[in-house]
């Protein structure tokens, strides 16, 4: 639910959390003075979790073993026998 700023000419400035759908506050809701929805500056993004950089962005270390896993698993497979049939 995000958190909205509103500044009171009383209380000064404070912070409320609604819902999106909810109209702006109109009254303090401690003095009922009337007040005005403030555009905030500060949004913060929190990503939970196991490092999402680490997981995304591979090492080249990382890289350089998948391809010689992937070399290994191709020269380890038996090839493939072609069977061509006369008529």
């Amino acid at each position: 639910m995000p958190t909205y700023e509103y500044d009171c000419p009383k209380c000064g400035r404070f912070q409320y959390e609604q819902r999106i759908t909810e109209p702006a506050l109109e009254t303090c809701p401690h003095c009922g003075s009337p007040v005005r929805r403030l555009i905030s500056r500060n949004i913060g993004i929190i990503f939970k979790g196991s490092g999402f950089h680490i997981t995304d962005y591979r090492s080249e270390e990382y890289k350089r073993k998948a391809k010689e896993e992937k070399k290994a698993e191709k020269e380890s497979s038996p090839a493939e026998a072609s069977s061509t049939s006369t008529k």
